[in-house]
């Protein structure tokens, strides 16, 4: 097969390597995509150029010193490739979002299912700069799981899955919207014009003041979901009202002193709910379902199912309330697929310790790069998976491709961790983790990486 190359201001970088990539950046157009988000030509390489410098460190098993500063066949500069990544110029939110829809139309082009079985799900997941000092915006962030406050960010991601596949389309970065929380402020005088003045506003407001825009924006370039998922971090009744004006929500309830939903004619806190509705004796998968009345004066479904030691129930709401409640269960099921893709982000695709940058746009430019590399991948796992989706070109590029065992590896770790999350049923975020955790201990094992050889696998 004939490799292509990408040339620039008298520069020509070779993508070999690349494999299948060099023809997916070709026939997604992504110097057209880069082009149409404002990414264009910068002193020294163009670019192209740099994206896919930058876009191979992942595949190649270097970080950014390696990869670019010590190489000298890239041919590209440490401060070309800073200076693409910290433009505040840039529009990297629709380079991710055009880059998502393309590979999310190919997989409606296979869809058998009804369009019930596309969802939307919400979830935010620690982006720890724990060792950094002076990094743009750095606030003291509380991490659920350690139950610790630590020094980093917040990501919330809006992202697509069909149960098979999962797209990330948005994030953002998310400092404190407490300024006592914040150790440093922006360091950069920006024109309010320009998307790094508007993504630092964005980092100091409260995250459920985003969720509405997203999905907005998601809908609007062309992504078709029936259902939003979220956690219930997310689940405030103002926040259901504000989202069900756009999609129908699915998502865990929490027992909030404050939020009231109205039965019988009385406004009720959800344990109360709970205690004065009919339930099924024995193992049933639902122990109650009930139509409420929420605050803005909408119906909603609550069914409760078996968890949680100490309450020995948890609740689902679902503003559809003729969906039941098995049904609601298994599409709840689907919001998991983000914990893998936030996983999958930190160990393999070097989310946090690919390259130290202190520069906001520095970090939404190599977050973006980060989503770009498993979007792309999951299109590589669907066609795996789905026959329909082989072409001769692919046939072809296949043995060509030399992080095939990684695509493999994401493959087997996304058909594991569903396997095992339909077996369990609905549990807590804490379990969720620690399957994610068994799950990637055996994706190591697969690898066969030794200690010395591990670069594409990192702790964070």
């Amino acid at each position: 097969m004939k490799h292509t190359q990408i040339i620039s201001q008298n520069q020509t970088v070779s993508v070999e390597k690349l494999g299948l990539l060099a023809n997916i950046f070709s026939e997604f157009k992504i110097g057209s995509m880069l082009n149409a988000a404002g990414i264009t030509k910068t002193k020294g390489a163009g670019p192209l150029a740099i994206f896919t410098i930058v876009f191979n460190l992942a595949f190649t098993g270097k970080n950014f010193f390696q990869g670019v500063v010590r190489d000298k066949s890239t041919r590209i500069g440490k401060d070309a490739v800073y200076n693409f990544l910290n433009s505040p110029t840039y529009n990297w939110r629709r380079f991710t979002l055009l880059l998502a829809v393309k590979i999310h139309l190919l997989i409606r082009s296979l869809l058998d299912a009804p369009a019930e079985e596309e969802v939307l799900i919400f979830d935010d997941s620690l982006y720890s700069r724990d060792r950094s000092k002076k990094v743009e915006l750095l606030s003291k962030v509380f991490d659920h799981n350690s139950k610790k406050y630590l020094k980093g960010f917040r990501l919330l991601t809006l992202g697509w899955s069909d149960g098979n596949s999962f797209l990330g389309l948005d994030f953002a970065i998310l400092s404190s919207a407490n300024q006592k929380n914040r150790y440093n402020g922006i360091t950069k005088t920006l024109d309010k014009r320009t998307c790094g003045y508007r993504r630092r506003q964005e980092a100091m407001t409260k995250s459920t003041d985003l969720l509405e825009p997203m999905v907005k924006r998601a809908f609007s370039a062309g992504i078709r979901a029936k259902y939003l998922l979220m956690d219930s971090w997310f689940s405030a009744p103002s926040i259901i009202s504000a989202l069900r004006k756009h999609v129908d929500i699915i998502c865990m309830l929490k027992d909030h002193p404050n939020w009231r939903y109205e039965y019988k004619g009385h406004k009720l806190r959800l344990r109360d709910l709970y205690s004065k509705i009919s339930k099924k004796r024995g193992k049933a998968k639902v122990k109650a379902s009930v139509v409420i009345k929420m605050p803005d004066g909408k119906n909603a479904r609550i069914i409760f199912v078996p968890g949680d030691k100490k309450r020995g129930w948890l609740a689902l709401l679902c503003t559809d309330i003729a969906l039941a409640g098995e049904e609601i269960i298994r599409l709840y099921g689907k919001r998991w697929d983000i914990e893998v893709f936030f996983k999958m982000c930190k160990q393999h695709l070097k989310l946090v310790k690919e390259i130290q940058i202190r520069d906001f746009d520095g970090l939404i430019g190599h977050t973006s790069m980060v989503f770009a590399r498993y979007n792309i991948l999951s299109w590589f796992q669907r066609q795996q998976v789905d026959h329909r989706s082989f072409g001769d070109l692919f046939r072809t590029c296949n043995n060509e491709l030399e992080n095939l065992k990684f695509i493999d590896a994401l493959q087997r770790i996304i058909q594991m961790a569903r396997a095992m999350i339909q077996k369990t049923g609905t549990m807590s975020k804490k379990v969720v983790q620690a399957i994610m955790d068994a799950v990637m201990g055996a994706a190591i094992i697969f690898f066969g990486f030794s200690s010395d050889k591990s670069n594409l696998i990192s702790e964070h």
